[in-house]
Protein backbone atom coordinates (compact mmCIF):
# COMPACT_ATOMS: atom_id res chain seq x y z
CA UNK A 1 0.00 0.00 0.00
CA UNK A 2 1.52 3.29 -0.89
CA UNK A 3 0.39 6.09 1.11
CA UNK A 4 1.66 10.23 0.42
CA UNK A 5 2.40 12.44 3.59
CA UNK A 6 2.91 15.96 2.22
CA UNK A 7 5.00 18.41 4.48
CA UNK A 8 4.68 21.98 3.65
CA UNK A 9 6.93 24.83 5.42
CA UNK A 10 4.54 27.23 7.29
CA UNK A 11 5.16 31.25 6.48
CA UNK A 12 6.36 33.13 9.16
CA UNK A 13 8.25 30.55 11.25
CA UNK A 14 12.01 29.50 11.31
CA UNK A 15 11.48 25.75 11.03
CA UNK A 16 7.79 24.48 11.32
CA UNK A 17 6.39 22.67 9.03
CA UNK A 18 2.80 21.10 8.38
CA UNK A 19 2.09 18.05 7.91
CA UNK A 20 -1.01 16.41 5.66
CA UNK A 21 -2.16 13.12 5.44
CA UNK A 22 -5.06 11.01 4.90
CA UNK A 23 -7.29 14.34 5.47
CA UNK A 24 -5.51 15.12 8.80
CA UNK A 25 -4.03 18.57 8.21
CA UNK A 26 -3.38 19.23 12.05
CA UNK A 27 0.02 17.58 12.36
CA UNK A 28 2.95 19.98 12.97
CA UNK A 29 6.98 19.63 13.23
CA UNK A 30 9.31 22.05 14.76
CA UNK A 31 12.82 22.17 16.21
CA UNK A 32 13.81 22.76 19.47
CA UNK A 33 14.64 26.55 20.88
CA UNK A 34 18.04 24.89 21.66
CA UNK A 35 18.66 23.82 17.95
CA UNK A 36 17.42 27.36 16.30
CA UNK A 37 13.67 26.52 16.24
CA UNK A 38 10.65 28.03 17.90
CA UNK A 39 9.85 24.97 19.88
CA UNK A 40 6.33 24.82 18.96
CA UNK A 41 5.38 21.45 18.07
CA UNK A 42 7.54 17.81 18.45
CA UNK A 43 10.45 17.48 16.23
CA UNK A 44 11.11 14.89 14.08
CA UNK A 45 12.56 12.46 16.88
CA UNK A 46 9.33 12.57 19.12
CA UNK A 47 7.11 11.50 15.66
CA UNK A 48 9.74 8.86 15.25
CA UNK A 49 9.58 7.87 18.94
CA UNK A 50 6.08 7.97 19.48
CA UNK A 51 5.46 5.47 16.40
CA UNK A 52 6.83 3.16 18.71
CA UNK A 53 4.83 3.98 21.54
CA UNK A 54 1.64 4.15 20.01
CA UNK A 55 2.19 0.79 17.92
CA UNK A 56 3.04 -1.27 20.82
CA UNK A 57 0.01 -0.12 22.79
CA UNK A 58 -2.07 -1.22 19.73
CA UNK A 59 -0.65 -4.09 18.91
CA UNK A 60 -0.99 -5.35 22.96
CA UNK A 61 -4.75 -4.25 23.40
CA UNK A 62 -5.54 -5.69 19.52
CA UNK A 63 -4.12 -9.23 20.97
CA UNK A 64 -5.69 -9.16 24.52
CA UNK A 65 -9.39 -7.85 22.74
CA UNK A 66 -9.22 -11.52 20.42
CA UNK A 67 -7.60 -13.28 23.43
CA UNK A 68 -10.89 -11.50 25.73
CA UNK A 69 -8.30 -10.65 28.64
CA UNK A 70 -9.51 -7.77 30.93
CA UNK A 71 -7.10 -5.11 29.56
CA UNK A 72 -8.45 -2.03 30.24
CA UNK A 73 -5.64 0.34 28.96
CA UNK A 74 -2.50 1.01 28.31
CA UNK A 75 0.32 2.80 29.11
CA UNK A 76 3.18 3.75 27.03
CA UNK A 77 6.41 5.64 28.12
CA UNK A 78 9.31 5.82 25.62
CA UNK A 79 12.53 7.11 27.17
CA UNK A 80 15.23 8.32 24.49
CA UNK A 81 18.71 8.24 24.77
CA UNK A 82 20.24 10.07 22.26
CA UNK A 83 23.85 10.98 23.21
CA UNK A 84 25.63 8.61 20.52
CA UNK A 85 23.36 8.69 17.41
CA UNK A 86 26.05 10.44 15.63
CA UNK A 87 28.04 7.46 16.46
CA UNK A 88 24.82 5.34 15.02
CA UNK A 89 23.44 4.40 18.26
CA UNK A 90 19.89 5.74 19.27
CA UNK A 91 18.35 4.23 21.50
CA UNK A 92 14.71 3.81 23.16
CA UNK A 93 13.51 2.33 26.27
CA UNK A 94 9.76 1.54 26.15
CA UNK A 95 8.28 0.79 29.43
CA UNK A 96 4.62 -0.41 29.46
CA UNK A 97 2.00 -0.57 32.17
CA UNK A 98 -1.31 -2.92 31.55
CA UNK A 99 -4.35 -1.69 33.50
CA UNK A 100 -6.34 -4.54 34.08
CA UNK A 101 -3.79 -7.06 33.66
CA UNK A 102 -2.61 -9.13 37.04
CA UNK A 103 -1.71 -12.39 35.45
CA UNK A 104 1.85 -12.41 35.37
CA UNK A 105 2.00 -14.94 32.45
CA UNK A 106 -0.46 -12.69 30.07
CA UNK A 107 1.58 -9.53 31.09
CA UNK A 108 4.39 -11.37 29.89
CA UNK A 109 2.81 -12.67 26.56
CA UNK A 110 1.54 -8.70 25.89
CA UNK A 111 5.38 -7.51 26.06
CA UNK A 112 6.14 -10.45 23.70
CA UNK A 113 3.13 -9.53 21.37
CA UNK A 114 4.04 -5.81 21.98
CA UNK A 115 7.77 -6.21 20.17
CA UNK A 116 6.01 -7.88 16.80
CA UNK A 117 4.48 -4.38 16.06
CA UNK A 118 4.90 -3.25 13.03
CA UNK A 119 6.70 -0.23 13.73
CA UNK A 120 9.41 -2.12 16.15
CA UNK A 121 10.14 -4.47 13.23
CA UNK A 122 10.12 -1.79 11.24
CA UNK A 123 13.33 -0.28 13.58
CA UNK A 124 14.82 -3.58 14.27
CA UNK A 125 14.55 -5.83 11.25
CA UNK A 126 14.15 -4.21 8.22
CA UNK A 127 16.01 -2.67 5.49
CA UNK A 128 14.49 0.91 5.02
CA UNK A 129 15.38 2.55 1.58
CA UNK A 130 15.24 6.08 1.15
CA UNK A 131 15.06 7.55 -2.26
CA UNK A 132 14.70 11.43 -2.36
CA UNK A 133 14.78 13.56 -5.29
CA UNK A 134 13.87 17.56 -6.04
CA UNK A 135 11.26 18.73 -7.64
CA UNK A 136 10.81 22.35 -9.44
CA UNK A 137 7.47 24.08 -7.69
CA UNK A 138 5.56 23.79 -11.07
CA UNK A 139 5.92 20.31 -10.98
CA UNK A 140 4.86 19.57 -7.32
Amino acid sequence: MKKTIEVISERNSIYRQRVELDGFDYLHVDVPEAYGGEGTAPDPHDYFDLSLGACKAITSQMYARRKKWPLEGVSVKVNRDDSEERQGIYRLEVVMTFHGIEDPEQLARLEEISHKCPIHRLMTASTVEVATRTTTAAEA
